[in-house]
């Protein structure tokens, strides 16, 4: 996979999103960040997702034991059934590789709780089978920062590339003449975007005013 040049960046016609277990057990011991934002955060990638059609596939484990999947996220998928697995690891799941491959996409974007065990894995292996993937460090999380952190690292040592939510969306909309998307996306960053969000929409207030006044 090449790491500069244009090749590198997201493309939403190449790209699949698998997230993986933001599940209330997974939150329990969470702790690597406020889970407030990790929440935010990861309905935030996922309503940028449905914005440029890109496929998403949600999956849990042991859903029975480890509850459903958060409510923020499954809002967003309503109609989607989350895959559930006793597989750990994503990967050694049929029921989910064989969507990623019929889907002939190449940009794997993964985030999943917890960071060092249900996020390393899958990209791991998916590295070796020619998979580009790209790792939402602020939609994932682990038991402890040190864990977080040494996930990552392990990643980006296996050839992983870390980015963080708004960077997929910057990525994914590239430009914004491309009408079609840019509503959904300034509606995204609204809802989720945090201070960018309130920038936005005092942005929106000041040209509001000005077309008023110019009126």
């Amino acid at each position: 996979m090449p790491k500069t040049g244009l090749e590198a960046l997201l493309r939403p016609e190449d790209s699949i999103l698998v997230l993986i277990d933001h599940q209330p057990y997974q939150f329990t011991n969470l702790n690597s960040h406020d889970p407030t934002m990790i929440v935010n955060n990861v309905i935030g990638l996922a309503k940028t997702a449905k914005v440029f059609n890109v496929p998403t596939i949600l999956t849990t484990v042991l859903e029975e034991r480890g509850g459903y999947i958060i409510k923020g996220l499954q809002d967003v998928f309503p109609e989607q059934k989350p895959i559930d697995r006793t597989f750990i690891n994503t990967w050694e799941d049929p029921k989910v590789t064989d969507i990623v491959k019929k889907s002939g996409r190449k940009q794997l974007v993964l985030a999943a709780l917890y960071t060092e065990i249900c996020l390393a894995m899958p990209a791991i292996q998916a590295l070796a089978e020619g998979y580009d993937v790209f790792i939402v460090t602020d939609a994932s999380g682990g038991v402890s920062l040190e864990a977080h952190d040494m996930a990552v690292r392990r990643m980006v040592a296996a050839g992983a590339v870390p980015i963080t939510w708004m960077a997929v969306l910057g990525e994914w909309q590239r430009d914004w003449a491309r009408e079609e998307t840019a509503a959904g996306v300034a509606g995204v960053v609204l809802e989720h975007g945090g201070a960018s969000g309130v920038a936005f929409a005092w942005e929106m207030q000041l040209l509001a005013t000005r077309a008023k006044a110019g009126g």
